[in-house]
């Protein structure tokens, strides 16, 4: 072995200055077209073939999200998606579709106050200049649409991002 540990320059891989014509003052391992043997203990491991097969296609994502966002399961759209409010079922009624591999965490959340608040953002300045509510009259109507907002957008959000990974075969899906 050579300095800090890297492979030294015999064999058929080197480590060191890189060869010529490539940007020079980086330290990389060079693995030279012709090496054959993958346990020369002088040289990284090269992977497998099988290590760069590509995985499963993806499936359409505009489907699914279109059924997430109705709540409904993202490979049938028939079944429901949820048990009440936002608890995801483990599996869809209708096709058997295994939903417990999803992981919406606090995405659903965060596009919810996202678009909520832009939403209302863009009205209030028109709203207050048109009518010129009391501050009280305005703080709660804009509260009350806010919470309103809300609630209905968490489990359409949700069902997109249920959808989305599971059209991107994300987290065992």
């Amino acid at each position: 072995r050579g300095a800090r540990g890297f492979p030294s320059k015999k064999g058929n891989g080197a480590c060191g200055q890189p060869p010529q014509g490539h940007v020079t003052g980086v330290k990389t391992c060079y693995i030279s077209r012709d090496a054959r043997d993958r346990t020369a203990p002088d040289m990284h491991p090269i992977p497998a073939p099988e290590a760069f097969e590509p995985g499963p296609a993806d499936r359409p994502a505009g489907p699914a999200i279109r059924r997430g966002l109705a709540r409904r399961c993202p490979k049938c759209g028939e079944g429901h998606l949820f048990d009440g409010y936002l608890t995801l079922r483990q599996s869809c009624p209708s096709c058997g579709e295994d939903l417990s591999h999803a992981r919406t965490d606090d995405g659903p959340a965060y596009l919810t106050i996202l678009v909520t608040a832009k939403v209302l953002g863009v009205f209030l300045v028109p709203v207050y200049t048109a009518w010129q509510p009391s501050p009280l009259v305005l703080a709660t109507g804009f509260s009350l649409g806010a919470v309103a907002l809300g609630l209905y957008l968490l489990p359409r959000f949700k069902g997109m991002l249920v959808g989305i990974q599971w059209a991107k075969r994300m987290h065992g899906f």
